[in-house]
């Protein structure tokens, strides 16, 4: 058994466990206290660095940092992607306990989506060279919208998914419970849950499309990019509840985000024509922009809040 098998294993066996004490300790549904949420995120960080210290005994450092620069790409580029799930909640007027029960679903389903998404993905760059350069552009193209745009619209009316579900199955303006779908009058019925957890999943859809090939510029190997994504997310629900009320005040924060974006993107570009950035070099850019985008937002900040909508 190679090392790498080995921690294939171990990795198994660790997030089988964890997600049973996840889903286990969060089987009814209930309001994330800031102190709840704060505890499960130090846990899922802890976690993420005790595997890397496998990782780095077991198969060395060069692997070791790859692991963490993936972990640190995916964990900082989901922040983005948490404020629009704060647009989504406050769109259909969920709140509290049904939050997190959405959040739970939609992280599975994430869980599955980037499983397809990597070793499908790593399966075709091994294959055909090219795509290293159409991922490149697309990430930088990425950046550019994400830094110059203004902020996305939740129009559920043209989702494709959410209109293929309302052809299924006829959706009521009201909840029952946690149910998602229910029987009235002998007839399955969709509560507006459902419609939040479509769009929940198809953010996170869009979102894999610009985060994994990001990763893809740090490593092909597919154990590394796997792994490091799996624990990124895992932890997405506690950091939801954890920045959900403060987000607005980092107004710098998605200029820190689509730098990184544009960074990876050279990165991928240049790797394909032949030229090598090192690992710890792209790891040191990526903290200090996101140093430098905080820290601006704290200094020069003030005024320019950005309301976070009701509901989160």
């Amino acid at each position: 058994m190679t090392e790498t098998t080995i921690m294939w294993v171990v990795f198994a066996i660790l997030f089988g466990v964890m997600l049973a004490v996840d889903l286990g300790v969060n089987r009814k549904s209930h309001e994330v206290s800031f102190r709840e949420a704060l505890t499960w995120s130090i846990v899922w960080i802890g976690l993420a660095l005790a595997f890397n210290v496998g990782i780095y005994l077991t198969l060395g450092s060069g692997k070791a940092l790859e692991f963490f620069t993936g972990y640190v790409i995916e964990k900082s580029l989901s922040v983005d992607n948490l404020f629009v799930f704060i647009m989504i909640f406050s769109y259909f007027g969920v709140r509290g306990h049904h939050q997190a029960r959405i959040l739970k679903w939609g992280i599975i389903g994430a869980i599955v989506m980037r499983a397809i998404f990597i070793f499908v993905g790593v399966e075709l760059l091994e294959r055909f060279h090219w795509l290293f350069y159409v991922f490149g552009g697309l990430l930088i193209v990425t950046a550019f919208k994400m830094a110059f745009s203004g902020e996305g619209k939740v129009e559920p009316e043209k989702n494709l998914v959410v209109r293929g579900a309302r052809k299924l199955l006829p959706v009521t303006r009201r909840t029952w419970g946690d149910w998602f779908v229910t029987r009235k009058r002998g007839m399955l019925v969709a509560s507006p849950l459902l419609v939040t957890l479509l769009m929940v999943e198809w953010s996170d859809l869009i979102f894999a499309l610009d985060s994994i090939p990001a990763i893809f510029a740090v490593t092909l190997d597919p154990f590394i990019v796997f792994t490091s994504n799996i624990f990124a997310i895992m932890g997405l629900r506690a950091l939801y509840f954890l920045l959900a009320n403060v987000m607005g005040m980092f107004v710098y924060l998605k200029f820190g985000i689509s730098f990184i974006l544009a960074f990876v993107g050279v990165k991928m570009l240049a790797g394909a024509g032949g030229f090598h950035v090192p690992t710890g070099l792209s790891l040191g850019v990526i903290f200090a922009s996101l140093a430098v985008a905080v820290l601006a937002s704290v200094a020069f900040g003030r005024g320019k809040v950005e309301d976070v909508p009701e509901g989160a």
